[in-house]
């Protein structure tokens, strides 16, 4: 991934928190016949210092056979369009133009498939909790028939992601003018779910970061 200065996040346990709070990723994965791809949800754990990450396919989706087969996982996070007229600068020369803020992580490494009910059934509680925690009458997978959980755990194949290799970008124009900056944060604010976590984000660099 192209990551110029101050833009690259490299520390693990900023990643794994944004990619859990992501909570979705697409598995991309090339072969000989092509690449394939695969949008999921997954539970992200740290395991012995390591990034582990969890996920499950359709077991007629021939992905999960791929196993060991190098790949990434891209986690896409909040993105919105950044107006030239958030810049206190366009007032004074207009060498503005539009562009465009972003969260990403990749994460790279090779997974495994695994379909034991123990572990299955493990997998999916825990991205089950993941999502129903806070809820007034969380729901769990207990409450569901056995027979009927069952019968659908005999659909999905679970994967096993073993991260080798952890990159982020941070795109929020942390690389402009203090002014401009405050009018990307001002401007962010009022975009909408999205801009308001990229001027949070925008929010946490320091000063006079150079980055683009």
């Amino acid at each position: 991934m192209y990551r110029p200065n101050n833009s690259a996040i490299d520390d693990p346990a900023t990643l794994r928190h944004v990619m859990t709070e992501i909570g979705f990723a697409s598995l991309v994965t090339p072969h000989d016949e092509g690449i394939e791809i695969s949008h999921v949800p997954v539970v992200v754990r740290e395991e012995a210092g390591s990034t582990v990450i969890e996920t499950h396919l359709a077991r007629a989706n021939a992905h999960w056979k791929l196993t060991g087969a190098r790949s990434v996982l891209i986690f896409q996070g909040p993105q919105a369009y950044v107006s030239p007229s958030f810049y206190p600068s366009k007032q004074v020369d207009g060498k503005v133009v539009p562009t465009w803020a972003y969260i990403v992580v990749h994460a790279h490494g090779a997974f495994e498939a695994f379909n034991d009910p123990e572990g299955l059934g493990a997998h999916l509680e825990a991205l089950t909790n993941r999502h129903e925690v806070g809820r007034a009458e969380p729901w769990a997978v207990s409450d569901a028939p056995v027979p009927y959980v069952a019968a659908l755990k005999r659909g999905i194949v679970g994967v096993r992601f073993r991260v080798s290799r952890l990159e982020g970008k941070w795109k929020v124009n942390q690389h402009k003018s203090a002014a401009d900056r405050q009018g990307t944060y001002a401007g962010l604010m009022q975009s909408g779910e999205q801009g308001v976590d990229l001027a949070q984000a925008l929010g946490s660099f320091p000063s006079g970061s150079a980055a683009e």
